[in-house]
């Protein structure tokens, strides 16, 4: 959740007798690579049989697989990797990345690695891909799907985006992808710009539509205040950052006397911990430790909240979550929760609660690892659990979206807003 500076590691050894002009030499080398990246277990390649270009890019490969493995292995915060046998995945997945023949090939193989530990905080990203992490911005075609019954349906139309000018609509049913039926299991890959889907739909009319969306980049950051019936206010986010931060203090100031405010945090994967002290705060009075984060040798430091400047805003409080809902949404849900100042309403949380570094690799790409288990105040340990709300109102149904109603928020308005 929050990012650091790569740092470069050397690991310690003796000079061998009269080294003086190798020290020199090794020095140099040392300078020129900028940092010396340990050698993980993994078999080194054999020059027989490559031509140049070809062992230049398995040697590029593996310094890109060494720097995501011994990172991993001197700073994730389990000591005992989950369970996995960390020198075999080396062994195991070294020469498939060795292998690769582009980027696609080597980050798969590399992920699949991380994806040993089972952890939503890690992973690594392309030099493509790296470029968008930190931005709220994403080629797609714009829109987000729903699970309704054995059928995916739109759920979500993102404004400014392709799909929104090709009149797609929430509760249109989704078919197909580029001729392939859409599965149970819901895998998209990433887009680029320019790049066009082929999507096949039921309308609201039951009617096929098809339609090929050219994919551009489109905000999936959205912010949205609007009022409900009885004067409650909806607060939707979809990140945590300094920005947001600001937004959400200056909606909760506007709207002081308003007899109840919702938090739709249903689309909000969480974001920086400095921003969550401080959006926690918005509905306290005074400071309190809300988490603490657990290094790997055991340590413990508490997360306080942070009032400089809140809102103090007194009146009810609803949180909308969903399965979507992950790490700092996750902990603003449960320390709210855990302080009995609001009510949670929604769907379990994805449970994918650690807080996470950030290391540049090679040639462009990024490795997010976690640093630091969290529990709430109380103890509870969200990754793997995730917030079980205090109220779960009937899933949505394909009516109810195409009628624009939402059950979650009718039964936040209507909790509210109660004697």
């Amino acid at each position: 959740m929050t990012r650091r500076q790569p740092s470069c590691h050397r690991a310690p050894g003796r000079f061998p007798a009269g080294g003086v002009a190798w020290l020199l030499a090794a020095a140099a080398l040392a300078f020129l690579a900028g940092c010396v990246t340990p050698i993980s277990p993994a078999p080194r390649v054999a020059p027989e049989g490559l031509s140049a270009a070809q062992l230049r890019q398995a040697t590029q490969n593996l310094r890109i697989f060494d720097t995501v493995w011994d990172t991993v292995n001197r700073k994730y915060y389990d000591a005992k990797f989950q369970g996995v046998d960390w020198n075999a995945a080396a062994v195991t997945y070294g020469p498939e990345a060795a292998a690769a023949k582009d980027d696609t090939g080597l980050y798969g193989t590399l992920n699949a690695m991380l994806g040993l530990l089972h952890d939503g905080h890690t992973g690594a990203f392309t030099p493509a891909q790296a470029k968008d992490y930190h931005t709220q911005e994403r080629a797609m075609t714009g829109f987000r799907l729903l699970r309704v019954g054995e059928r995916w349906a739109v759920d979500e139309v993102l404004p400014g985006s392709p799909a929104e000018g090709a009149g797609v609509k929430p509760g249109w049913i989704v078919l197909a992808r580029d001729g392939r039926p859409l599965g149970e299991r819901l895998q998209l890959p990433v887009l680029r710009g320019g790049e066009v889907v082929r999507w096949e739909f039921l309308n609201s009319r039951d009617q096929p539509v098809a339609l090929a969306l050219t994919a551009r980049r489109v905000s999936i950051a959205l912010r949205e205040g609007r009022q409900l019936p009885g004067g409650v206010v909806c607060l939707r986010f979809d990140e945590f950052d300094l920005s947001t931060m600001h937004w959400l203090s200056r909606q909760l100031k506007r709207h002081q006397d308003a007899p109840g405010v919702v938090i739709d945090l249903r689309h909000n994967p969480g974001g920086a911990l400095l921003a969550l002290d401080f959006m926690v705060g918005e509905f306290f009075d005074r400071g309190f430790t809300y988490a603490v984060s657990v290094d790997r040798s055991g340590g413990r430091h508490q997360l306080r909240v942070l009032i400089l400047g809140s809102a103090r805003y007194h009146g009810r409080v609803a949180v909308l979550v969903d399965h979507v809902s992950g790490s700092a949404a996750e902990i603003f849900a449960a320390a709210l929760q855990e302080k009995h100042r609001a009510t949670i309403i929604g769907r379990q949380t994805g449970g994918a609660v650690l807080s996470a570094k950030f290391r540049s690799l090679p040639a462009g790409g990024l490795l997010e690892f976690s640093d630091r288990d969290l529990l709430t105040a109380q103890g509870r340990r969200l990754e793997g659990n995730g917030v079980i709300p205090d109220t779960t109102p009937p899933p949505t149904t394909l009516a109810d979206l195409r009628a624009g109603r939402d059950p979650d928020l009718e039964t936040a308005g209507r909790i509210l807003t109660q004697p």
